[in-house]
């Protein structure tokens, strides 16, 4: 993979989506960290809607730590998992308020010791509310994308992650996540992708293959 082609993908992205940012909606490091950990398996207008209320219903670590663990489920039901994800947020803000001074990490090492996070997770926690570059988020649309640009042969996202960083700039690791994930939900869907509409199809190598 040249640095010119990696390049060109990155600009054209850029250029394309100039505003980009990430879905989820959140005011500090504590709602965006809600949020991502909502967000697993679920999507992110199903979390934003959720989300509209809960933040409203809980300002602050201590309202999660004290919540009854069956409101807190009933509060976040229709993001799916809720009785996994309420016991992890719970546990969560427990261990912010014990061992970090009640403040969100703004690191890899610590972030990935929180129950329910994973590097995606820490990775959308990093940038979007740190402006950190540690690593490169990869979710569903990240994996297709990449893989169809020829980016990475791998399936495992801890893999992906791996292969991406090897060639993508530094500074841009956290934008090219979210430019992948913008360009995967509007043009390069799932079943049928849009190749005829993507600014990137003179230099895909998967472009127009799909009947």
């Amino acid at each position: 993979m040249s640095n010119e082609r990696v390049a060109k993908i990155i600009a054209l992205l850029k250029k394309e989506y100039p505003d980009v940012r990430t879905a989820l909606n959140f005011s500090n490091p504590l709602e965006l960290l809600i949020a991502t950990v909502l967000s697993a398996q679920s999507t992110d207008r199903q979390v934003n809607g959720v989300t509209k209320s809960l933040f409203k219903k809980y300002t602050t670590l201590e309202d999660y730590v004290k919540a009854p663990l069956e409101e807190l489920e009933k509060d976040i039901y229709s993001t799916g998992f809720y009785k996994n994800k309420a016991k992890n947020i719970k546990k969560m803000c427990e261990i912010l308020v014990e061992n970090f001074g009640g403040k969100v990490p703004d690191n890899m090492k610590d972030l990935i010791t929180l129950p329910g996070v994973a590097r995606k997770t820490a990775n959308v926690v990093l940038w979007n509310a740190f402006g950190k570059n540690e690593g490169i988020a990869v979710d569903t649309h990240v994996k297709r994308v990449a893989a169809r640009l020829g980016l990475t042969a791998n399936t495992n996202p801890d893999k992906i992650e791996r292969d991406l960083m090897k060639i993508i700039p530094k500074n841009e690791w956290g934008v090219f996540s979210l430019l992948l994930i913008r360009h995967g939900r509007e043009i390069c869907v799932a079943r049928k992708p849009r190749c005829q509409d993507c600014v990137l199809n003179r230099i895909c190598p998967s472009a127009f293959t799909f009947g």
